[in-house]
């Protein structure tokens, strides 16, 4: 374990390369070093900031008030595998997200192909329930081992235990939830009451992929929305859109390191609107509009697309941004600002080199209140907010 007086500034440690510093700054690399500060930081009633790859922080300028701890955890493994129970591989907190999936691929486990270039560690995939392409992590989650700070014990979640739903979990609510009798000290925020400590999933064994459920990727492959493709081709095709848009991560797959501003971001920073079916009548009747889909496929006995909720229907964050006249690379004060959308993709905040959180706030804040003004549809940021607010 590596303990710093002089913390690194959380610009230096985030993808969005803004924020002042910590308090203190502490590096985990085993287990027990993760669970000892996490202990002595709650004892002490000191703030608590759990970092992995940082793809989704958004801190203040003036740092953090508190214990910083980096989860530098790496190493993933296969438990089991066999024809019938598929593949059974268990991952630590702090490992990679995108060479789980590189790997998935290679050995023929099915599930998280269309999950390719997200950037960040496996122990924040449950907790936001990460998605793309039509594709969730909740598919191919079996359990998730977590540290509960209220218990001071480790605790196991089954995937049915998780509450997944669209970039939710009850991992993430008990960041901000209300306290509870079962809970007093709620809300734990910035960081859960459950911390992740390593994650197991359960994978088909095959080559073609799960059911794709995007129809930009559908289109891209050749194939129909529903069908399946061979995975290598759709991890190759997921990872050229993200690249078209911006979104992988800085210094990944090719790419030098500071080149592209458009990926010093958090990724998406908005999630996509979901309304009641009674309500979408009120969007633009050119408005994208999805199917809201159970975050669990629909079978256990072959690859699936989770249920339709018929009640709920979603829309694209992206759409509304640009109908609401933000287009690609709009800043606050021009396209030189210091934050502007991302030149590739309006659903991204970036950082063209020299902003501050306060600019990437300013910026996320001028763009919520044009899609509400515009639309009556509010915004709700994607990224955890340390310290700044819109």
């Amino acid at each position: 374990m590596s303990i710093s007086t002089t913390a690194p500034s959380l610009a230096e440690l985030t993808t969005l390369r803004v924020g002042g510093p910590a308090d203190a700054y502490v590096e985990a690399t085993t287990e027990a070093e993760l669970i000892d500060t996490i202990r002595a930081a709650d004892d002490a009633g000191q703030p608590l900031l759990v970092v992995g790859g940082g793809s989704n922080l958004l801190v203040s300028d003036e740092g953090f008030g508190g214990v910083v701890v980096r989860d530098l955890r790496t190493g993933f493994a296969l438990d089991a595998q066999d024809t019938c129970g598929g593949a059974s591989v268990s991952a630590v907190g702090g490992q990679d997200w995108d060479e789980v999936v590189a790997a998935s691929v290679e050995h023929g486990w099915v599930g998280l192909e269309a999950l390719s270039g997200i950037p960040g560690t496996v122990g924040a995939a449950p907790v936001q329930n990460i998605g793309a392409y039509g594709q969730e992590v909740a598919g191919a989650l079996s359990t998730v081992r977590t540290w509960d700070r209220l218990r001071g014990r480790v605790r196991t979640f089954a995937v049915g235990e998780l509450g997944l739903g669209y970039r939710t979990s009850v991992l993430k609510r008990s960041m901000r939830g209300a306290p509870t009798a079962d809970d007093p000290q709620a809300p734990w925020y910035p960081t859960p009451r459950y911390v992740v400590l390593d994650v197991t999933f359960q994978m088909r064994l095959g080559t073609l992929s799960a059911p794709v459920g995007y129809a930009e990727l559908a289109r891209t492959l050749g194939v129909e929305v529903g069908s399946r493709a061979p995975s290598a081709a759709l991890r190759e095709a997921v990872l050229e859109l993200r690249a078209g848009k911006g979104m992988l991560q800085d210094g990944r797959f090719g790419s030098a390191p500071g080149a592209d501003h458009d990926r010093w971001s958090a990724g998406s920073f908005f999630t996509n609107p979901v309304v009641r079916a009674d309500e979408a009548g009120l969007l633009p009747p050119e408005a994208p509009r999805y199917p809201v889909r159970s975050a669990l496929p629909a079978t256990t006995t072959g690859p699936s697309l989770g249920a339709v909720d018929e009640s709920l229907v979603k829309t694209s964050a992206a759409w509304l941004i640009d109908h609401a006249g933000f287009g690609r690379g709009f800043g606050v004060a021009g396209p030189t600002s210091p934050a502007t959308l991302s030149t590739k993709h309006t659903l991204a905040v970036t950082n063209r080199g020299g902003a501050s959180a306060e600019d990437v706030v300013a910026l996320a804040r001028v763009v919520r209140d044009g899609v509400l003004d515009a639309f009556g549809i509010e915004l709700e940021p994607e990224p955890v907010l340390v310290g700044v607010s819109l």
